[in-house]
């Protein structure tokens, strides 16, 4: 279907403002314009029973986290979520309206962590602080207002692929069980191939150029990518691992690793929900004041996250 109306004008108006590529500018600056349009794009953010930021012990020390508790009876679901941003940008801050939203739609505990990110610190820095945290949100979540036996990963972008990681490493050591793996449009593989890498390439707000750039600020060697903890669509089974909802979008030059890894892991066996959102690019999720359509996403996440709860732990 053709490009959504709100997200063509939004486009068009960055274009206009002439803003450069993030490979063409300092990280500090991408940085800092992301966290200054975070909250213009995602709007009003909704009330919530309780916010508060935790440090938890990490592989290179404390490792922020800022948990979401919603006004709802004790003990809940809890779900560990890893912001996007290419492995370089975003924050606690960026995602905040999500996060809040999710909590309160689920409803469940949303523990929001500040991973260690590219380049200061290259991979697998970032997966193994995402490890960390939901090692620890199932071993304190009583702790929390949480239930070990219902716990979930998400995340949206180099998030996604962070909540795979996890998914694929809990599968390794048998523990902790998760009840589901959200993945909203997740970067999965550095096939820059792909034929949506072709169509989508450039003119939809993520292009195949910063893709390539974000790889080369996490996983600058190109022999490491190929290993799954970078790149989960490489691993050669995906036999046992977490129920999954698989998202994307697409006007999104990840869109058809996406939908590779959701093929995959139904053919494994594993239940998989998949959803293609037409109409929209990469980040959609984030941008409720710029499309309604975004609320379409959110609202199917907490309805898959509720009904993965439901069933409980596959395992």
């Amino acid at each position: 279907m053709p490009l959504d109306p709100e997200m063509r004008a939004f486009l068009d108006a960055q274009a206009a403002l002439g803003a450069r590529p993030v490979y063409e500018v300092p990280v500090a600056d991408s940085r800092r314009l992301a966290e200054e349009r975070a909250p213009l794009q995602f709007g009003a953010v909704e009330e919530i029973e309780a916010v508060r930021d935790v440090r938890v012990p990490g592989p290179a020390g404390p490792i922020g986290t800022r948990l979401y508790t919603p006004a709802s009876p004790t003990p809940l679901p809890v779900l560990v979520y890893f912001h996007g941003g290419g492995w370089v940008m975003g924050s606690l801050d960026t995602h905040d309206g999500l996060c809040r939203s999710l909590a309160n739609r689920t409803p469940c505990v949303v523990a929001s962590v500040d991973y260690r990110m590219a380049p200061e610190h290259r991979f697998p820095a970032a997966a193994d602080d995402a490890w960390a945290v939901t090692t620890w949100a199932a071993e304190h979540a009583h702790e929390i207002g949480g239930r070990a036996d219902r716990l979930a990963v998400g995340g949206d972008s180099a998030g996604g692929n962070l909540a795979a990681v996890a998914a694929l490493r809990a599968r390794r050591q048998k523990a902790p069980v998760l009840c589901l793996q959200l993945l909203i449009y997740p970067v999965l593989d550095h096939d820059f191939t792909r034929a949506s890498y072709e169509r989508n390439a450039d003119g939809y707000g993520l292009s195949r150029e910063a893709m390539r750039w974000y790889w080369d600020q996490y996983v600058p060697e190109a022999a490491q990518r190929d290993h799954p903890d970078a790149s989960p669509l490489r691993a050669p089974d995906l036999r046992g691992v977490a129920p999954a909802a698989v998202w994307t979008c697409e006007f999104d030059p990840l869109l058809d690793e996406g939908d590779a890894y959701a093929r995959r892991l139904a053919e494994a066996g594993v239940p998989t929900l998949r959803r293609r959102y037409d109409g929209l690019i990469h980040g959609a999720v984030r941008m409720p004041s710029i499309t309604e359509r975004a609320w379409e996403m959110i609202d199917d996440s907490a309805r898959a996250l509720r009904e993965a709860f439901q069933q409980g732990a596959a395992r």
